[in-house]
């Protein structure tokens, strides 16, 4: 189910709440947070499903909950080709689950992951505090904790520090390009309040499939979609009226990724290569993907894309290259390993 159908299903069901209640409604995002999250964790499970019927092509290990706090939440899954000398560091993708800001865990990325530590990398799936339960910029100082923690604890883990590609779905994605951005702009991390744990050259690439890196776009969606993403983003920033919110401002990588703001044309500091991809079914590529693309582009960024034309039949919805059912997420999965393989070179096959 695309996540238009998902949130209109949700939608369906807070549409039926009626009186006190519907005042409770306008004065909170929780009610509609509780019934978006339902929803999403249903696409969760056929996502999963649609995985398991296609194992990857060797033998995978994996490592879950593992803390990467002091207080032992959030924590990271690792995954590991079987049987790999841990003395021998693999180049790591590091990947950051979807769930519009409100829901997810790393689980849920660990189907997909295996095959990318089929074909000899580690793969690491990091989860973080969703939100209402905490609001931003918490999820990206998490993130970077965990960053930190994998370089310090990179020798027992078995992973190369030096050898690291960021990456997310959806809303990871959206964090995964800030992530990137507070990595290599030291004004950018102050501006989150924060010192970033990588150094720029530990980062050889990052990978963003079907996210959101303009949030001032976003106002202009409706329909089911906009109020899915407006409820969302009310409860991450809290804000109700977000758009206007300096949350909105640093969310929106677009506006700063590869950008002086004093000379538009001229990176601030050398970026990672980049494979960006969306479907031609989500809603979220034309007003996103694309134009994040596009930019990089004009800033010298080495960007690599994965597109369909917008009459491609089937249309491909949100998050389409987990539907490894179809050929079009197959390709999507052989760009995004040899996207890797060139960006980390090395790579153990």
């Amino acid at each position: 189910m695309s996540v238009v159908k998902r949130l209109a299903a949700a939608a369906g069901v807070v549409a039926a709440v009626a009186g006190g209640v519907a005042i409770v409604l306008r004065s909170t995002p929780w009610p509609s947070v509780l019934v978006i999250r339902k929803a999403f964790e249903r696409g969760a499970v056929r996502n999963t499903a649609e995985l398991r019927r296609h194992p990857p092509a060797r033998h995978i290990e994996i490592a879950t909950r593992i803390p990467y706090t002091q207080a032992g939440a959030p924590t990271f899954d690792l995954v590991l080709p079987a049987a790999h000398p841990r003395d021998v560091p693999l180049p790591t993708v590091v990947w950051i689950h979807g769930g519009a800001w409100i829901s997810g865990v790393a689980a849920d990325n660990v189907p997909y992951l295996e095959h990318v530590a089929a074909a000899g990398f580690a793969a690491v799936a990091l989860d973080y505090t969703v939100a209402p339960e905490a609001t931003y910029p918490t999820a990206v100082r998490q993130l970077d904790e965990a960053l930190g923690h994998l370089t310090v604890h990179a020798t027992e883990l078995g992973i190369d520090p030096e050898r690291l590609v960021l990456a997310g779905d959806s809303a990871g994605a959206q964090l995964a390009s800030q992530l990137a951005a507070l990595t290599v702009d030291p004004e950018y991390a102050r501006a989150l309040g924060l010192r970033a744990s990588l150094r720029p050259e530990q980062l050889r690439g990052v990978i963003l499939q079907c996210g959101v890196y303009d949030i001032a776009a976003m106002a202009d969606v409706h329909g089911v979609a906009g109020w899915g993403f407006k409820t969302a983003l009310w409860a991450l920033t809290g804000e109700k009226d977000w758009s206007h919110s300096g949350a909105a401002l640093t969310m929106s990588t677009i506006d700063v990724i590869g950008r002086d703001p004093d000379d538009p044309g001229h990176p601030i500091a050398p970026f990672p290569p980049v494979f960006i991809s969306g479907g031609n079914g989500d809603g979220l590529t034309s007003i996103q993907s694309v134009p994040m693309s596009e930019r990089m582009r004009a800033s010298g960024i080495d960007v690599t894309t994965l597109f369909w034309p917008p009459d491609h039949e089937p249309p491909l919805p949100h998050e389409y290259h987990l539907k490894l059912d179809r050929p079009e997420a197959q390709v999507a999965l052989r760009q995004t390993l040899d996207f890797v393989r060139r960006v980390t070179s090395g790579a153990n096959e």
